[in-house]
């Protein structure tokens, strides 16, 4: 790879002494002004940030052809053409009115037009005369030949959109394709090499590139070899945070002296009876616990009572029975004279999680307080009141549980619901809330992990699984639809509705603004205009509308509408993942499901099945026989089970695509990706490394190495805390 010189020392010295911690606005990058305000959508604030905004892919443009020989080239590919501009004029399509840009391109052997739609800066920046070299997808019609949508720039400029290996990156509305490489290019020439942090005995070890080799190489690599190169060495440094945080957690731990809640065997049968009664008068039957939950609530008790804190991953599906667990421990913690707190991700979900466990603990005596940011300025005083005299033994609520202005009495034991929607160093500021001892930790996710993967990404963790499923368990249908079946399916809707039951509609997109550019990605469906498509099909049908732009309050609001009976149809993104009980939900339509994760398509159809209706999902999706989209839609069709699901994703995963994991419920890395061998032999290194790296007490044996700096104030600090990368 080739290895970039640092800047010249006069502009080196103008920076701060952390160049890349540089807000983008005043960057100096081109486009500033524009990804100051926008990039923050994609998390994107620093120049650090917009380094580690890895490619979602790569075009290979590096062969230039000349125009003749495109005639012997298959249409449909992107191809790459060195070519004069002779003419260029814009105008409108007669059937859409859009506005398109046609440009007539000639060279010795041949001629080609290239056209545009909706860029009218291509009439601005093309010079008729002038040469460039143009990238785009071919197209013949008759005897011509035509480059669709070409990215092009001159001959003698060092090239970044054409004729070489072209990077294509996620975007937002307002943000082209074009300006964000543009600006990349320009902090990677612009800025000071990324300093090094690995030991050269490290890198010559394991055998990986120089960091800042890596970052160019990453974004504008000169052969995929040197690509793939690139990316091993930043999946080294992602796993090693990774291994790091989990090394130094269990370390910490295992010296650290936990409040002890042990319980009597006669109270502890008398807990478990009185949650299991009324579990059954919440659904209006006899319920027994499942042998997974009596297992989880053994292993549970035992932590408890033991000297050092618990950190237990509790991991089943929706509706296996979590939240009994969760209320066995909380019932625990209080007969000892304990607080505990459960934390949720969602003002909604905490409401719900309130409701529940008020009605399990009441039997027990032991009352629920909430608190989250809606209540009223009086609501919230009496709740933080009770929390601090011990007056509320549990309590629910959101971020505001670890606020400042919360004092415990006595917390002993954390909740965390939906754990992978919180960072550690959020999970730790509640912890932090504890007085005379570590609190005791339990994690719930209902994205089971796959057993491999939890090898190596939750080796600080104690596990729990809950596999069976509670009796009377309503069965959910999967069937897969093509796009041409819909209509059917809204008669089916109408129906469900007249008998009083519901239906969500998800979708991959919120507006067509985020289909990404280059990705051709036509007919994706987008929540916006299929609500208001709805509206008007299924009238008079009430049809509801959340998405990720919504603030919260207002997301919340939709939802319990749809809980509520308000609305009949809610058409959503993927927020309806973690959502409310609805247990008149009967029907889960998911279009474009060939654009999820199997993980994702499993929460969403857990979202109905929850009541006494048959309950249905339904896929629609327009997939090719063989495909790795074909094989995950039939995995899905063929078991509820997600634990199966989770080993099958595994394995349809195979290279995925360059970043790696995207599945719900595991770590956000941006470059492993642990279902390749070679991958997982790295994470097995860099464990080795975490542990020489840190002494018995999870501290930095060199608090002054750089290493440690970077973990610490660097990229690697994202990973290292645990946090959502901004690549993911």
């Amino acid at each position: 790879m080739a290895t970039r010189g640092p800047r010249p020392a006069a502009a080196a010295a103008s920076l701060p002494a952390d160049p890349f911690a540089t807000a983008l606005r005043q960057s100096g990058l081109p486009g500033a002004a524009t990804l100051g305000r926008v990039g923050v959508r994609l998390g994107l604030r620093t120049v650090r940030d917009l380094l580690l905004w890895l490619p979602r892919r790569y075009d290979d443009l590096r062969t230039i052809h000349d125009l003749g020989s495109l005639r012997f080239v298959e249409p449909d590919v992107v191809v790459s053409a060195r070519a004069r501009v002779v003419s260029v004029h814009a105008g409108r399509t007669q059937r859409r009115h859009v506005e398109v840009v046609t440009a007539r391109l000639a060279d010795a052997a041949g001629t080609a037009d290239a056209q545009w739609y909706g860029r009218q800066f291509v009439e601005r920046r093309l010079v008729p005369g002038a040469e460039y070299v143009f990238s785009g997808k071919l197209r013949k019609r008759g005897f011509g030949l035509l480059l669709d949508n070409p990215a092009f720039q001159a001959p003698d400029a060092d090239l970044v959109h054409a004729g070489r290996i072209v990077p294509v990156y996620r975007l937002t509305a307002g943000l082209a394709l074009r300006s964000l490489r543009a600006a990349i290019r320009a902090a990677l020439d612009r800025y000071p090499p990324y300093g090094e942090y690995l030991a050269a005995e490290v890198l010559r070890e394991e055998g990986l590139a120089g960091i800042a080799e890596a970052l160019a190489e990453a974004h504008f690599p000169d052969d995929f070899g040197g690509r793939d190169a690139a990316l091993r060495r930043l999946a080294f440094d992602e796993l090693l945070a990774l291994q790091v945080g989990m090394v130094a957690r269990r370390r910490q731990r295992a010296v650290a002296a936990a409040v002890r809640v042990a319980t009597e065997d006669r109270r502890d049968r008398e807990i478990r009876s009185a949650i299991g009664e009324a579990l059954g008068a919440r659904l209006g039957r006899a319920v027994e616990l499942t042998v997974d939950q009596a297992s989880a609530m053994d292993e549970v008790r035992r932590d408890l009572a033991g000297h050092h804190p618990m950190l237990r991953l509790l991991q089943g599906d929706v509706g296996s029975g979590k939240t009994a667990v969760a209320a066995y421990a909380l019932a625990v913690a209080a007969e000892a004279g304990s607080q505990g707190a459960l934390l949720a991700p969602t003002d909604l979900l905490a409401r719900q999680h309130a409701v529940t466990l008020g009605d399990l603990l009441a039997p027990l005596g032991i009352p629920v307080a909430l608190l989250t940011g809606s209540l009223s300025s009086a609501g919230a005083a009496t709740a933080l009141a009770a929390i601090a005299d011990g007056r509320a033994p549990v309590v629910v609520g959101t971020h505001a549980l670890f606020s400042e202005r919360v004092a415990y009495a006595r917390l002993g034991l954390v909740v965390v619901d939906e754990q992978h929607r919180f960072g550690v160093e959020q999970r730790a500021a509640l912890e932090a809330k504890t007085r005379g001892g570590a609190a005791h930790v339990l994690l719930m996710t209902a994205t089971p992990i796959p057993r491999t993967l939890g090898q190596v990404l939750y080796a600080d963790l104690d596990v729990s699984d809950l596999r069976t499923v509670p009796a009377g368990r309503v069965p959910i249908r999967t069937t897969i639809r093509r796009p041409d079946d819909l209509e059917r399916l809204w008669a089916f809707v109408r129906a469900e509705a007249e008998a009083g039951r519901r239906t969500f509609v998800v979708v991959p997109r919120i507006d067509e603004d985020d289909v990404a550019e280059g990705d051709e990605e036509s007919g994706v469906v987008a929540a916006e205009a299929e609500f208001e498509r709805l509206q008007a099909l299924l009238a008079p049908l009430r049809v509801g509308l959340v998405h990720g732009r919504k603030k919260a309050a207002e997301r919340d609001e939709e939802m319990a509408r749809f809980r509520d009976g308000a609305l009949d149809v809610l058409v959503g993104t993927t927020v309806v993942e973690v959502g409310v009980d609805v247990p008149e939900a009967s029907v889960m339509i998911v279009e474009g499901a060939d654009r999820f994760g199997l993980a994702q398509l499993h929460q969403l159809r857990g979202r109905v099945g929850r009541g006494t209706a048959a309950s249905y999902c339904v896929l629609v999706a327009d997939v090719a026989p063989g495909t790795v989209a074909a094989e995950r839609l039939a995995a899905i069709a063929r078991t509820t089970d997600g634990f199966e699901l989770a080993e099958t994703d595994f394995v349809l995963r195979r290279e995925g695509d360059v970043l790696g994991l995207v599945q719900s419920g595991l770590p956000r890395l941006r470059v492993a990706t642990l279902e390749r061998q070679d991958h997982r032999l790295l994470a097995t290194a860099a464990r080795a490394r975490a542990e020489a790296l840190l002494a018995p007490d999870g501290s930095f044996r060199r608090p002054d190495d750089p290493l440690a700096r970077e973990l610490t104030a660097g990229w690697l600090a994202r990973v290292f805390a645990g946090d959502p990368a901004p690549g993911a």
